[in-house]
């Protein structure tokens, strides 16, 4: 990483040295203009338009314009002075909690590193704040630019977010068009509501692209190649107008799918089953009796055989038709 800003961070008496990295990157794809006539690249120079002349960097200074076409000059080394006692010096002010900053207020997050000999103070920082779940308010200036800024744990690693001052930020009531009371439909609330939690999940930063970058990517790969291209034209946008229909579609379209159980365990398709064999009328109960009864010569198989034949559709006539024929001899005998 390359090394944005070097210095220090002060908290009291405590002296932190740290260099600064940025912690973000900009991966828009940046395109030049190009002269169609010949192809080449357009240039953009320093001109002078009073005197009619290109301008090098040393003929430059800056200025301010305090009305319309006058300004105010100053040389470089009258604004570096101004920086001279806060450029090298992250001076943490006050300690708060992080849920108390909304996140409008911030910009860009650059990551700190101890510098030289200053490991030790740097992992008592950290750890301090660390397990007071704090977070520090400071002034920093980076590159002439002034700004107040958040530091924090971020992993093991201590971060600078550089934060908007309150002045930065515009207020609200200069957003035009805002309603003055919120009158809204319950029913349309309730079905908002009900898709809110549909679509709410943990935050998973990794399953989220830029789909234009990818896309523009690949149109440049196909005509790098020399491909032709041709773009499908893009779907007619419709004006809904019906609210709840579209909450309802909504609602419908985040629905999860719901999967086929499949056949359900022999277990409960039999018991059905062997009530059905048990409920039938002094002939199902003889024949019950019986195969209680003749449980040490295989009776229970009887019985599971009549009520196999009973779940298939079969008559409890058939289910019985055995059991006088195991009765007979023993009446004989009796008599």
């Amino acid at each position: 990483m390359h090394t944005v800003w070097k210095g220090a961070i002060s908290f009291g008496l405590v002296h932190v040295p740290v260099k600064m990295f940025s912690a973000t990157e900009d991966k828009d794809i940046s395109m030049k203009y190009i002269h169609k006539v010949c192809g080449s690249p357009i240039s953009y120079v320093r001109r002078c338009p009073a005197c009619d002349v290109d301008v090098n960097w040393e003929e430059i200074s800056r200025g301010y314009e305090y009305e319309k076409g006058k300004f105010v000059l100053f040389e470089k080394e009258e604004l570096e002075q101004l920086n001279d006692h806060v450029e090298k010096t992250i001076t943490i002010l006050d300690f708060v909690d992080l849920e108390e900053i909304d996140p409008i207020y911030f910009q860009k997050t650059y990551y700190l590193s101890p510098d030289q000999a200053g490991s030790n103070a740097y992992q008592l920082l950290l750890e301090a704040m660390k397990q007071s779940e704090k977070i520090g308010i400071a002034k920093i200036a980076i590159r002439s630019k002034s700004s107040l800024a958040a530091i924090r744990v971020l992993e093991g690693c201590l971060a600078v977010e550089t934060i908007f001052y309150p002045d930065e930020i515009r207020p609200i009531s200069q957003v035009p068009n805002l309603p003055e009371t919120i009158q809204v439909n319950d029913k349309e609330l309730t079905m908002a509501k009900m898709l809110i939690e549909q679509l709410s999940t943990p935050f998973e930063p990794e399953k989220y692209t830029d789909d234009y970058r990818e896309a523009l990517l690949e149109l440049i790969e196909h005509k790098v190649s020399g491909e032709e291209i041709s773009l499908a034209p893009a779907k007619p946008e419709t004006n809904v107008i019906d609210l709840m229909a579209a909450l309802q579609a909504s609602i419908e379209a985040v629905k999860p799918v719901a999967t086929d159980p499949g056949p359900a365990p022999a277990k409960r398709t039999r018991k059905p089953a062997a009530k059905k064999a048990k409920a039938q009328p002094e002939e199902g109960a003889v024949a019950g009796g019986g195969a209680v009864g003749g449980a040490a010569t295989g009776g229970t198989a009887v019985g599971s055989a009549a009520a196999r034949k009973a779940e298939t559709g079969g008559t409890p006539t058939v289910a019985v038709k055995p059991k006088p024929k195991r009765k007979s001899p023993a009446k004989t005998k009796a008599e």
